[in-house]
């Protein structure tokens, strides 16, 4: 391990993740979801996971709900930008994980593209 204790390099980073079991994946993208929707704030996490996820609107708002978010707290805040429950983030790994077939590489994209977070966190 480097000096952050995850790796030297995102490059490094992703070869680690590719070692790891999908339901460590899954754990970690719920821990970085909530650790960093507490210093940077709910749209910042959906903006993220949306643009390293590949997902549309739509899609985010299915993949929501298939992971047992309620469809009723999807919304908009004052500037438009789409945003969840801070609660309900979590919901969206599983949504992904029924509806996207390469869902493993889109979270490890979403775990990649944070990779300056994790060393923050």
């Amino acid at each position: 391990m480097s000096g952050t204790g995850l790796s030297a390099d995102p490059k490094e980073y992703r070869a680690r993740l590719d070692d790891q079991p999908d339901d460590q994946i899954d754990r970690w993208v719920g821990e970085l979801m909530r650790d960093v929707v507490k210093r940077r704030g709910v749209v910042k996490v959906v903006a993220d996971f949306r643009s390293a996820t590949k997902l549309s609107e739509a899609e985010f708002e299915r993949a929501f709900a298939f992971g047992g978010g309620a469809p009723m707290t999807l919304g908009h805040d004052a500037q438009g930008q789409l945003i969840v429950p801070t609660i309900s983030l979590w919901t969206l790994v599983p949504g992904v994980r029924q509806l996207v077939t390469d869902s493993r590489g889109r979270l490890i994209d979403y775990l990649v593209s944070n990779f300056e977070e994790l060393v923050y966190v």
